[in-house]
């Protein structure tokens, strides 16, 4: 039986923060997966080689973890003042699926280096020598982001000193910018809870939840860079400086965070029933915080607690994070500045306009501009510094079946 030959796409293979992702230009994807739908989620399931039931994705370009399974497409800006429109998809390792409900922060710092390498920038917005800030419309939740990337010679500079905990080698930094990030049209879209209520959807600074197999447990539930239930760490046996070996293998312990994560999608609206959650798996995240504490980092590295103000540990996609979401951390930003949340208590509780908090890999600083308006919480902006670099570029073949 004959078959025909493999399609071959443009493609860019990137490490933005501690993810990576394949990049494509919306125009150099096939016509039909050019628009949302089946024929896209087929095309980027196959790209990076999902579905795969042996969890390994040795037939796709994807690295068979939540922080490795991603695809990017950059297109024309569709906003006015805006440079690029950035699509994210989440794609599952061992269904097929593709989740498009939110966005990731640490592939946000490599879109703006993609965007200017590729041409969406006009020349002379490019400076010879000096920073680019390129006006990112995040198109998943229909949100700002501001990267300001360094440039070298009229390029992309990629190469520097500035160390990410998580990432092995050091390169040029890329501070990102997130404008107005909570995300008030998601919040309450299933029917559940009041989407005007800003920063926290259910209206409360703490909830309590009914968990089945758990009990009650409160909870800080925010919408602020993507949706995120927050709980202490004492409160689900732990202590917040555990490892991945200590929540990944075991399977009373991911069975718990995810009725804790599917109890808190139910009272923030995000969905309506609990089998809901299955097709919802990139949000809401769920994390665990503590005080700070001393803790040796996976790499070995020891975080001390006098260089931190708390202890975060966040689950994407089932299993806990090597280090942190990008996306989290502006959470983590926007629910520490508030006085009375669960993430405020353990950084000390008062006014913080910015925190740094220790994640599986090391410690990361971020910081939100928050204010009461109108008896609700707003957030202005929140700040955090990554790095991105280009690993592959060429063509990336798939079936053309």
């Amino acid at each position: 039986m004959r078959f025909p030959p493999q399609l071959r796409i443009p493609a860019t293979y990137m490490r933005g923060g501690t993810s990576k992702g394949v990049f494509f230009r919306l125009a150099d994807l096939p016509v039909a997966a050019q628009v949302p739908g089946p024929a896209r989620d087929a095309l980027l399931l196959r790209v990076i080689g999902s579905p795969d039931p042996y969890g390994k994705h040795t037939d796709g370009m994807g690295g068979a973890t939540s922080s490795t399974s991603k695809c990017v497409i950059v297109g024309p800006a569709t906003q006015p003042g805006h440079d690029v429109d950035y699509l994210y998809g989440q794609v599952s390792i061992d269904r097929a699926f593709v989740d498009w409900s939110g966005n990731c922060g640490n592939l946000s710092s490599a879109v703006g280096p993609f965007a200017i390498a590729n041409g969406f920038l006009a020349p002379e917005r490019i400076p010879r020598d000096g920073v680019c800030t390129v006006r990112i419309w995040q198109a998943n939740i229909g949100k700002t982001i501001l990267a300001h990337v360094p440039i070298a010679d009229g390029a992309v500079q990629e190469d520097g000193d500035f160390e990410l905990d998580g990432v092995a080698f050091p390169s040029a930094e890329i501070a990102l910018e997130f404008l107005d990030p909570v995300d008030e049209g998601d919040a309450g879209d299933a029917g559940n809870a009041p989407s005007s209520a800003g920063l926290f959807p259910t209206g409360n600074l703490v909830d309590t939840l009914d968990v089945p197999g758990l009990g009650r447990v409160q909870a800080t539930m925010v919408s602020a860079g993507i949706p995120t239930v927050f709980v202490r760490a004492a409160d689900v046996g732990l202590t917040g400086t555990e490892l991945q070996p200590a929540i990944n293998e075991s399977r009373e312990k991911l069975a718990m965070f995810e009725a804790l994560r599917v109890a808190g999608a139910l009272r923030m609206g995000l969905i309506r029933t609990p089998e809901e959650a299955a097709k919802r798996q990139h949000t809401p995240k769920i994390a665990f915080v503590a005080p700070a504490a001393d803790y040796l980092a996976s790499s070995g590295k020891p975080v001390r607690a006098s260089e931190i103000d708390l202890v975060v540990r966040a689950l994407s996609m089932g299993k806990l994070h090597h280090a942190m979401m990008g996306t989290a951390s502006v959470a983590i930003a926007a629910a520490a500045a508030v006085p009375g949340t669960l993430v405020n208590e353990a950084a000390g509780g008062g006014v913080r306009e910015a925190v740094t908090f220790g994640h599986p890999s090391g410690t990361m600083r971020v910081g939100a501009a928050t204010e009461p308006v109108d008896g609700r919480w707003v957030v202005r902006r929140a700040r955090m510094s990554r790095s991105a670099r280009v690993l592959m570029e060429g063509h990336v073949r798939v079936p053309a079946a």
